[in-house]
């Protein structure tokens, strides 16, 4: 009876038969003597077949723990066994936590959330402070990254004067990286004791987290030359073997939007270049949507605009430990686990209300 009502609950969420067809014509394409002339359009293949071999094995999994639970169940009923009841108890909750995990999965159905992302973070006002707290971000993130097993790639990179960040670029690579980060775009609070107050007061700092998908070819964003200023300089830095000495760095400022977005972290003009475009391209698509996201949802009391002070979470060390998001209401007093990237919760709930709320 549990293995009919998981394959009812599975069978409406996976649609196995149609990604096995999906599988097959992209693993077709791969045949052809020409794939890999593209490389890029070729990489973006590799992607689908990996994303729809993952959704398969998952139901494989599911398949094999179910079936097991099923047998494990029919002894059960004919010998009263302690070993077995802790087994089904082990598989039960396994098979509990998969189907949670897919509804999980399952709540990342807009197009763009299978795609890869890049996050950037700046401070707010208040100097030193907010700079640091900006770095401790950075940190949070790349730890939170690790976790999930995706691949980073600071593509700007500009050190406060003192201690901490002016601003970062990263390129978060891996599958529903932009549908799990975005949860994360908006300002995030420090309350604390400041290590850089020698009369140990406590203070208030912001920092803002931006999130955008990363564009590939599937994704259309019309740039003309015209639109575009580009500007070479000198990277900045506190110093040290990586800052260029030459004027590498690039700077490209969007005319008709006025965004602004600069990469120095290559020693390569041309790859500095690349990497701003790729976060220019980014931005502008993301521009694109939230205007269109706000003509359809003018009316929609709930909505929160990410803008600066707006704030989406308060994080607490003093004169008590507690992290909590505004949006969604879950808190934790774990802050040393949360400042080490545990970020499942906080962007479980924003998407189970994100879901219910669209």
């Amino acid at each position: 009876m549990i293995s009919m009502n998981v394959w009812q609950f599975c069978g409406g969420l996976f649609d196995l038969e149609k990604k096995e067809t999906e599988l097959q014509e992209l693993q077709a394409k791969t045949q052809a003597a020409n794939f890999w002339n593209d490389n890029e359009k070729a990489q973006q293949v590799m992607r689908e077949i990996s994303s729809r071999q993952g959704w398969i094995e998952l139901w494989n999994k599911l398949h094999k723990n179910s079936v097991d639970l099923e047998e494990l169940l029919q002894l059960a009923a004919e010998e009263e066994d302690a070993e077995i009841a802790a087994e089904i108890q082990r598989l039960a909750d396994a098979l509990e936590k998969e189907i949670a995990d897919l509804e999980f999965r399952k709540m990342l159905g807009d197009p763009l959330d299978s795609k890869s992302a890049i996050l950037t973070i700046h401070p707010g006002a208040g100097g030193t402070e907010s700079q640091d707290w900006a770095q401790m971000l950075m940190r949070m993130y790349l730890r939170y990254c690790e976790r999930q097993g995706y691949s980073t790639d600071i593509l700007d990179f500009q050190a406060g004067d003192e201690a901490g960040i002016k601003s970062v670029s990263i390129e978060v690579s891996g599958e529903y990286a932009y549908g799990y980060l975005k949860a994360e775009a908006g300002v995030h609070r420090l309350v604390r004791i400041s290590p850089f107050d020698s009369n140990k007061r406590r203070h208030t700092s912001f920092a803002s987290v931006f999130v955008y998908p990363e564009i590939d070819d599937a994704i259309e964003v019309d740039v003309e030359e015209k639109d575009l200023r580009i500007d070479t300089f000198r990277a900045s830095g506190a110093g040290g073997q990586h800052v260029n000495k030459t004027s590498s760095a690039i700077r490209i400022t969007h005319i008709p939007t006025g965004i602004v977005v600069q990469c120095q972290n290559e020693r390569s003009q041309h790859r500095n270049r690349d990497a701003a475009m790729k976060i220019l391209l980014s931005r502008l698509y993301q521009l694109k949507m939230e205007e269109e996201e706000e003509k359809r949802q003018k009316l929609e009391s709930t909505k929160k605009e990410i803008a600066w002070g707006s704030q989406i979470r308060s994080y607490v060390f003093h004169p008590y430990n507690l992290v909590k998001d505004h949006r969604t209401g879950h808190e934790t007093g774990n802050t040393i686990a949360v400042m080490d990237g545990d970020l499942d919760e906080f962007i479980h709930a924003y998407l189970v209300m994100r879901s219910e709320t669209h």
